[in-house]
């Protein structure tokens, strides 16, 4: 982008039985419009003997947003949801004021050889939407809008742009983006972003002011209108954002929320137990010290 304000790289974060690429929070920049938090799960080859197991645990004050570009993954949650994750489908848990899920390697897949590669991204809620009832929305792959512009294939997984709305339920201003080039290409996309804006390179390459951009690192724009580059050939990136919330935002372990006393509510609620269970899980992730 021709106004990059920061430049954070990928870092290894270990989320239990498998390792992942941390892109947010960063000390120098803990947010990007109401993005909170972004993990790469991947690219992970896992045997006939590996599993994704992440026991139950619990989340207020934000949506969590799925996302696969290979792989499989099984979603279980207290509002009674079951879901299949596959590639290209966007899965949306909005916690609000508290829900707990679980997510593992589907069942017919647990003594045979896959791969796992995605993201797990966190939106924080607006100040008087922290504490609703949670809910829980899939979006099919053949669902989420998807055009041709200037050589480029793009998709809205999830908000507002170019005039399009994705239908994932969003509560607040935002957008999440997939770009994808088959050729060299320019991109000129200040006019119909908003707010803050970052991009994640996951394929090729991007030039930007005479400087070459390669994957696992995540680029903040000052000034999203600004936002102009040229994607390689069969690149692919992701540029997310939207209007920053006027509130700080705190996030301890699963919580995120404008006032510490919910964290510590919330911390000593699960430490209690007095969450809603996940349906056929008795397992669970203990509070961190």
């Amino acid at each position: 982008m021709s106004n990059i304000h920061t430049i954070i790289p990928e870092r290894a974060a270990d989320i239990g039985n498998f390792m992942v690429g941390r892109l947010l929070p960063f000390r120098k920049k803990r947010m990007v419009g109401p993005f909170a938090f972004i993990d790469h799960m991947g690219p992970a080859q896992l045997s006939e003997t590996e599993n994704l197991d992440v026991p139950p645990h619990p989340h207020v004050g934000l949506s969590t947003l799925t996302y696969l570009f290979e792989g499989s993954m099984m979603h279980r949650d207290s509002i009674g949801s079951v879901v299949e994750i596959k590639p290209g489908a966007v899965n949306w848990m909005t916690a609000g004021k508290g829900v707990v899920h679980s997510e593992r390697t589907p069942e017919y897949l647990r003594k045979e050889k896959k791969s796992l590669h995605g993201l797990q991204i966190w939106v924080a809620l607006p100040k008087d939407k922290e504490d609703i009832a949670p809910s829980f929305h899939h979006t099919p792959k053949e669902h989420v809008p998807q055009w041709e512009q200037e050589g480029i294939t793009i998709k809205l997984i999830a908000g507002s742009a170019f005039g399009k709305q994705s239908p994932v339920p969003v509560y607040s201003e935002l957008y999440f983006l997939e770009l994808s080039s088959n050729a060299r290409s320019t991109v000129r996309l200040g006019k119909d972003l908003y707010g803050e804006s970052g991009l994640y390179i996951l394929q090729g390459a991007i030039h930007s002011d005479g400087h070459r951009y390669e994957p696992k690192q995540l680029l903040v724009a000052k000034d999203s209108s600004l936002c102009e580059f040229e994607m390689e050939k069969d690149s692919i990136l992701y540029i997310f954002g939207g209007t920053p919330f006027p509130e700080e935002r705190h996030i301890h372990w699963n919580f995120v929320a404008s006032d510490k006393e919910t964290i510590q509510k919330a911390r000593d609620d699960w430490q209690a137990q007095n969450f809603p269970k996940v349906p056929g899980e008795t397992d669970f992730v203990p509070l961190p010290k």
